[in-house]
């Protein structure tokens, strides 16, 4: 019996050891989307700081949001706390309200829960347009990693207002080892991208870095984003742009937690 289950023991290490790296990118986002919901009963401080840089790489102008999202009848619901340092102003905190009143509307609440779920449909579609390549085991953040290389897979058509993207981006993912969290995504635009209905292309060689970290076990939440945009505006005007995005402060809500007032100034 004792050899029996030592052979088990074994053979699970070595499954482990040689996960298919589409297998892996499975569970990764398995736990991602467990990840998300749970993230929706957490309140957190988010600090967005926009730079907007000259040709030579220069700030030519610098904007810093900070709100807190706070948790309504288990819904989100973003509070501004400052801009560019300054409290709230009269406006401001008059649209705090209001995102609070909206919050309790059942109607409101449908269609908020129904664009969070449409945001989030789109990862769904990531094993069938990459192809993952296991780079490396190593550590990353003070933990084990699996290091995989993403390559949008030639031809494939992603449904969706985000699906194409995917086939302009390509980048690396680093994996927890132990519950399949994300621990950084660094990517990078190989493509032009256009936005919206504006007549903007984003340009090759943008770069996205993502990173999370580590709650409690099987729990991840977004810790910072870095963006560095380039873009062209009417095929002519180009303009670079640089977005730091920091997540701090996460706390579960409490049951009877009432947003009634703009929180106090966080980092």
């Amino acid at each position: 019996m004792r050899t029996l289950v030592l052979i088990l023991a074994s053979t699970s290490v070595l499954l482990a050891q040689k996960l298919d790296p589409k297998e892996i990118m499975r569970r990764a986002i398995a736990a991602t989307e467990r990840s998300w919901k749970t993230r929706q009963n957490y309140t957190y401080l988010q600090r967005d700081e926009e730079r907007h840089l000259d040709s030579r790489g220069g700030v030519k102008s610098t904007n810093v949001s900070v709100t807190r999202t706070v948790v309504v009848d288990g819904l989100p619901v973003d509070q501004t706390v400052s801009h560019n340092g300054v409290p709230p102003t009269s406006a401001e905190k008059k649209k705090n309200e209001e995102a609070l009143r909206k919050a309790k509307s059942p109607a409101e609440r449908a269609e908020e829960l129904r664009k969070a779920k449409e945001n989030r449909a789109f990862i769904d579609e990531v094993p069938a347009a990459f192809d993952f390549k296991l780079l490396a085991e190593q550590q990353m953040n003070g933990r084990q990693a699996y290091l995989l290389q993403c390559t949008p897979k030639p031809g494939y058509h992603v449904p969706g207002k985000y699906g194409k993207m995917f086939s302009k981006v390509e980048g690396k993912v680093w994996v927890d080892k132990q519950d399949f969290g994300w621990i950084r995504v660094d990517a990078k635009v190989t493509e032009p991208i256009s936005m919206g209905f504006f007549l903007a292309r984003v340009q090759p060689g943008s770069h996205i870095l993502f990173e999370q970290t580590r709650v409690a076990d099987g729990l991840w939440m977004p810790l910072r984003v870095e963006v560095k945009a380039e873009a062209k505006v009417f095929f002519i005007k180009n303009y670079v742009q640089e977005e730091v995005i920091t997540y701090s402060d996460y706390r579960p809500a409490q049951p009877t937690q009432v947003a009634s007032s703009a929180p106090a100034l966080g980092r």
